[in-house]
Parts: C-alpha cells; sequence; structure tokens
C-alpha cells in the first residue's frame, strides 16, 4: 500500500488554511500537519531574528514528531526572513509564499494593481523589488492595513467583517481605480467575499494559494515521493493528520476548518514550549 505524502503547512495564524485548502483540493491524498504560532501571532512588528528563531524552532520540532515531505511557509511576513536560514536547517524542499505581483501584472487590462499585504510585508524591500520587477510598466497602490489580518481572524471565530472599516481601509485602491488586486497575505483570502462585495469593479483578485499547491505537486514528484494525486484520499482519514497551535485553540477554529474540507485528526494546544514573545501592535 501506498503511503500519502505529508505537508507542514506553517503560518503565524490561521491565514495559511487558506494555502492549505488550495493543496488538499490538488493532492486529496496527502495528509497535512498545520502550525499555528498562535501564542508568537502578530508577526508584524516584532523582529526579524525573533521571527526567524520562532519559526525555525517550531518548525524544525514539528518535523521531529511527525516527519514530512514537504515544509510550507504560508505566511507572507516570514516568507520575506526566514526561507535561507530554514532551508539550511532542514532536508526538505521549502516553499515559501510572495505577494502574486507577476500573475497580476499579466492580468491587469487597465495596468493599475492593487497590492494588499500586512504593513510588515509593505515595508520589506523585497515587496518593492517584486514590482520593479514584474511591473515596472504599471501603477501599483499598496494599502497596508492592519485591520484587515485581524478580521480574518474574527471570521473564523464566527464574528462579521465590519463592511464599513473594510471599506475605508481599502479606499486607496477604489480611489486608484485598480482593475486587480493582489491578496498579499494569507489571511486575505479568507475575506474574498466581502471585499469582493466592498469593491464589486475589480476584474481580478489574484493571491498565491492555487500556485503553492501546484509547486508542492511538483517537489514531491522531483523527489520521487508519490504525489498522491491521483489516489482518493480516506474518507476515514480526516485531511489534517495533525493541528500544531502555540497557543491555545480559538474559538470557532475547529468549525471553520470542518466548512473548508479541513477537519483535523488531532489538536495539540499550547505546544512547543516557546513562551509568549514581548507583544506589539502590528499584523501578521
Amino acid at each position: 500500500m501506498t503511503s500519502m505524502p505529508r505537508i507542514l503547512v506553517f503560518d503565524s495564524g490561521v491565514g495559511g488554511l487558506s494555502v492549505a485548502a488550495c493543496i488538499h483540493k490538488e493532492l486529496p491524498g496527502a495528509r497535512l500537519v498545520y502550525l499555528a504560532d498562535t501564542a508568537g501571532f502578530p508577526y508584524g512588528d516584532q523582529s526579524e531574528d525573533l521571527v526567524i528563531e520562532r519559526c525555525s524552532s517550531l518548525i524544525l520540532k514539528a518535523l521531529a514528531e511527525t516527519p514530512c515531505d514537504v515544509v510550507v511557509v504560508a505566511c507572507n511576513t516570514a516568507s520575506t526572513v526566514v526561507l535561507p536560514r530554514l532551508r539550511e536547517r532542514v532536508r526538505v524542499p521549502v516553499v515559501g509564499v510572495v505577494p502574486a505581483i507577476k500573475p497580476a501584472s499579466t492580468m491587469t487590462v487597465n495596468g493599475r494593481i492593487g497590492v494588499l499585504a500586512t504593513p510588515a510585508t509593505v515595508r520589506r524591500p523585497y515587496l518593492a523589488r517584486l514590482i520593479n520587477s514584474f511591473a515596472p510598466h504599471c501603477k501599483v497602490e499598496l494599502v497596508g492595513h492592519p485591520g484587515l489580518v485581524r478580521w480574518a481572524e474574527g471570521l473564523v471565530r464566527g464574528q462579521s467583517v465590519p463592511r464599513g472599516e473594510l471599506a475605508s481601509a481599502i479606499e486607496p485602491l477604489m480611489l486608484a481605480d485598480v482593475d486587480t488586486v493582489v491578496l498579499g497575505c494569507t489571511h486575505y483570502p479568507l475575506l474574498l467575499s466581502d471585499l469582493k462585495a466592498t469593491m464589486p469593479g475589480v476584474r481580478y483578485w489574484v493571491d498565491s494559494g492555487d500556485a503553492i499547491a501546484r509547486r508542492v505537486h511538483y517537489l514531491l514528484k522531483e523527489s520521487g515521493v508519490d504525489a498522491g494525486s491521483d489516489i482518493p484520499g480516506d474518507l476515514s482519514e480526516p485531511p489534517v493528520a495533525r493541528l500544531l497551535l502555540s497557543g491555545l485553540l480559538p474559538d470557532g477554529l475547529l468549525a471553520f476548518m470542518a466548512s473548508i474540507d479541513l477537519e483535523a485528526n488531532r489538536v495539540d494546544q499550547q505546544w512547543g514550549g516557546l513562551a509568549d514573545p514581548v507583544r506589539a501592535t502590528g499584523s501578521a
């Protein structure tokens, strides 16, 4: 019997579930380990050294307990700083998340692109390099608003998204008349229905979830691991083999995961042994 591949998906909170859902759709026979640093959330205003240390420590511990074939850092903020160090320390492929500037630049009709990201991602030179490399011919409007991540986390807990505040947050995109919006944080696809209702004139909403899933599929094949894409998932086994939380289980999380077909077989709270970092106001 062929063993199913295992994929570790890491995020500071619940945003990476949007990526995990895409991976499950692409590879229904794979088993996922979802690791959320809920005790360290949010990452936005933490130092780069702290983010690197927390991410690396938690991921290495998770791999030691439950070996996986691929690691996905499904957090834009973490991906901008942790990937080189992490790739030096693990023996399996590591996939990061980058804002989908390149595909957005080929999709826009009027040459006006909006980028919704966290304040930390907007500040990083990495984003500016992506824009200069792939969208120099476009007018790009950046919005880094801390509220969006909080609203996405609240949505998981059953709270409604405050449409008025959302409209105020993304008003610069409306004023810039963008026809394409890049969701530059893995939390933001969870807000997509509210975003579409607030900006009905946008033609394209672009995120990295499907591209990441295809990349994971490719890397599994390249590594000689049966990707399981043609093997239906065992309905008796939930797709998420383990849900690892460095903090407490957020209210409503399991019900939300079930609503996007990501039921968890086992839940470990306050896992990993890392104390809460010094808190700062910011976003994931």
